[in-house]
Order: structure tokens, then sequence, then C-alpha cells
């Protein structure tokens, strides 16, 4: 066998525009809010299974307090997570290169090939287009 075809990682960068910016930030920024309205209903959703277990096992109320205190948690460490990258996303030099995500490609390589070229490619972005494909 002299080639085998292969799925490799292909990493995907974005060069930061005001547009792409604008766009992150307001994603970032519904997340957010999305993730307060959950906080807010898991609270009332808290509220309506204690008074209904009021009279029940102290056990299972403890249980249903710390399942809500856990998913409650959940949000909010992402709210964090989203402050800390709309604060990053503020600070960086318009121009910069970010990375967007990663996609996979099939390459076939051959005996003799560079292995090191075939799985350090990257995809550079800029509103949407294709800029550059490096490897």
């Amino acid at each position: 066998m002299d080639s085998i075809t292969l799925k490799v990682p292909v990493t995907i960068k974005a060069k930061l525009t005001e547009k792409l910016r604008k766009r992150i930030i307001e994603e970032l920024t519904q997340n957010r809010q999305q993730a307060e309205l959950e906080m807010q209903q898991i609270d009332l959703e808290e509220k309506r299974v204690v008074a209904e277990q009021a009279q029940g096992d102290l056990q299972r109320l403890q249980m249903i307090r710390q399942h809500f205190g856990v998913e409650k948690q959940k949000r909010a460490d992402f709210i964090e997570e989203c402050d800390q990258k709309l604060a990053d996303a503020k600070k960086l030099a318009e121009g910069a290169e970010i990375i967007q995500g990663q996609l996979e490609r099939l390459v076939e390589v051959k005996i003799g090939d560079n292995m090191r070229e075939v799985m350090n490619v990257e995809v550079l972005v800029e509103d949407d287009k294709i800029i550059a494909i490096r490897s």
C-alpha cells in the first residue's frame, strides 16, 4: 500500500473586524440573557416544588434543593464565562486572528509526505469570506 486517506483537523480562524466583534458581543449578550432567564425559571420551579414537598421527607427535600442548586450553578458559571468572553472581545485589537472552531477534511497521504504539513492546516476567514488557507 503506497497511500491512505486520513481524516485530519482543520483549524478555522477569523480575522477580527468591527462587524465580527459586534456579532460576537451580540451572541454573548443573548446567551447571557438566556442563562439569566433560565436561572429565574429554575428559582420559580424550585419554590413550587419545595412548597409541594414541604410536608414530605426531609431527605427528599434536600435532594431537590441540591438538584436545583447544581442547575443554578451551571447557569452562574456560564454567565461568568460569557462575561469573561465579552471583556476579551472588547479588548482584542482589530485584525487579530481568533479561533472559531475546528473541522475535518479528508486527505490522501503517501509514503514520503510531510505529516506536519498535512496536519497543520488553517483556514482564515474575514467577514465570512475565506481569505487564506495555510499549512
